[in-house]
């Protein structure tokens, strides 16, 4: 087992432009059909993410010497998906969003991204970070934990699925030539 740290991300001590970065590698495809660049994209969740308050659950992941190493977002019922108003781009990612992704339903604590750094990955770090999101989820009696697996990440599908969530559901949207698409996925708790 690893030993993470999570810590709420507070712009004001941690490293906005690196995990701006996390932030775009989670759906870079999607930010690259709005965005000229990935250093477009990028500088745009830099800017929102360092002037918007991001709700308890955006957790960056440091190791023991405290350098990020990724983050992980959740949400709860009621809590839904977040709009990101500041930027028209990052709210038209949102709109494609709101029709592939889980609907969160009353005793479900919803995985939404993580996030785990280039350098740090293949070393289970992503593997822990669900493990451990499983047993917060257990310890405040959640129903079960549900995520998203997009159509065209067969390794985080198959994590998934190791770890025991099963497919419940699946959505995808077509726009023009784009088509962005989920499996909706569940462990039940």
């Amino acid at each position: 087992m690893i030993d993470l740290i999570y810590e709420t991300f507070d712009p004001k001590i941690h490293d906005v432009d690196h995990v701006a970065r996390l932030v775009y590698d989670v759906d870079y495809r999607t930010f690259d059909m709005f965005f000229k660049s990935d250093k477009q994209a990028v500088d745009a969740i830099s800017k929102y993410i360092s002037k918007k308050k991001l709700n308890d659950y955006f957790k960056v992941i440091l190791d023991e010497n405290r350098n990020i190493i990724g983050y992980v977002s959740v949400y709860l019922y009621g809590g839904g998906h977040e709009f990101h108003l500041k930027s028209w781009k990052l709210f038209l990612v949102d709109i494609l969003d709101h029709f592939v992704l889980c609907d969160i339903e009353r005793d479900d604590l919803y995985l939404a991204e993580i996030a785990i750094d280039e350098s740090q990955r293949g070393n289970g770090i992503g593997r822990q970070v669900v493990l451990d999101v499983i047993g917060y989820a257990k310890s405040k009696n959640f129903k079960r934990v549900i995520l998203d697996a997009d159509f065209r990440n067969k390794g985080a599908k198959k994590l998934y699925e190791s770890l025991g969530f099963k497919e419940f559901n699946k959505k995808r949207v077509k726009i023009a030539g784009f088509e962005r698409g989920m499996h909706n996925m569940e462990f039940n708790l």
